[in-house]
């Protein structure tokens, strides 16, 4: 079964589950909790987190960012308590997401864990895939409204702006384990929808070779050099005369640290009533 009929299949579950003629055997119902248990247990009991190492899912991030993280993590800004709280209801529609595809009679080989080896004596990276279907690694995604709608709408507008490194993910997940690159199912965290983005037309040797000049930059102690420069603010399609971090730089633990003008105020330019917060960066930066 590939994707498209796998989606077609969970579609037709789900609305004969509206109308009760449904019946999901104890099996899955037991690896549905087993699943929940499991990311339980790793986001709240599994030590700390500030260790760093190269893996698999952070191999898309920033060289800058992972500069940062490897040499000087004190300075990374705390994360908000609530980040647990999301990374766990992350993990729960994963879980349940999976019970579904397993309930609509999708088959597919659950997650495990693979060995990227990139050759030229560097350190493997290792990481975790959540699933092969017909094949093809597919990773599983829990995602806001905004980015269900604005960023996971094909592999060419995810590219444009793969802040968390999804694409590059996916590929040394898929080469590690000698499969084919699948794509992601995203689940939106805020009505439930779903859909299945294909990236089956990624230019995988582009993508390795990201990964493994990340992993060069990293491994040989590179000078710190930042990937990115602020961004001028625009209103109504006119330059404002303000400079702002982009929105990659704007999700980045080390913003503060890596632009010590920083300063996120409310927008010096929106009229509306509740004005959003903007990261500015002072001109002489």
């Amino acid at each position: 079964m590939n994707a498209s009929q796998a989606e077609k299949a969970v579609t037709n579950f789900l609305e004969n589950a509206l109308s009760g003629n449904t019946e999901v055997s104890q099996e899955i119902v037991d690896q549905v909790g087993k699943d929940v248990a499991a990311a339980f247990v790793k986001q709240f009991s599994s030590g700390a987190r500030d260790d760093f190492r190269l893996r698999m899912s952070n191999l898309g991030k920033p060289k800058c960012q992972l500069w940062y993280e490897k040499n000087q993590p004190e300075d990374k800004s705390p994360l908000p308590s609530q980040f647990l709280m999301n990374m766990i209801l992350g993990d729960i529609v994963e879980a349940v997401f999976k019970g579904v595809l397993r309930a609509s009679g999708v088959s597919f080989e659950d997650n495990d864990t693979v060995t990227l080896d990139l050759g030229d004596g560097r350190e493997p990276i290792k990481g975790e895939f959540d699933m092969i279907l017909n094949g093809r690694v597919d990773d599983v995604k829990s995602a806001s409204p905004w980015s269900y709608q604005n960023k996971f709408i094909d592999l060419k507008t995810l590219s444009e702006s793969d802040t968390f490194g999804y694409i590059s993910q996916l590929v040394g997940y898929a080469t590690a384990a000698n499969k084919e690159v699948g794509g992601w199912w995203v689940i939106n965290k805020g009505n439930g929808s779903f859909k299945y983005v294909d990236a089956n037309s990624v230019d995988t040797e582009e993508q390795l070779n990201k990964i493994k000049d990340v992993v060069d930059y990293i491994e040989e102690d590179k000078e710190f050099e930042r990937c990115f420069a602020p961004v001028e603010e625009t209103y109504y399609r006119k330059p404002s005369g303000n400079r702002k971090l982009g929105v990659t730089c704007g999700f980045c633990s080390f913003k503060h640290k890596c632009w010590p003008t920083l300063q996120t105020l409310p927008s010096k330019v929106s009229t509306a009533k509740v004005k959003p917060m903007v990261d500015y960066v002072l001109v002489a930066e």
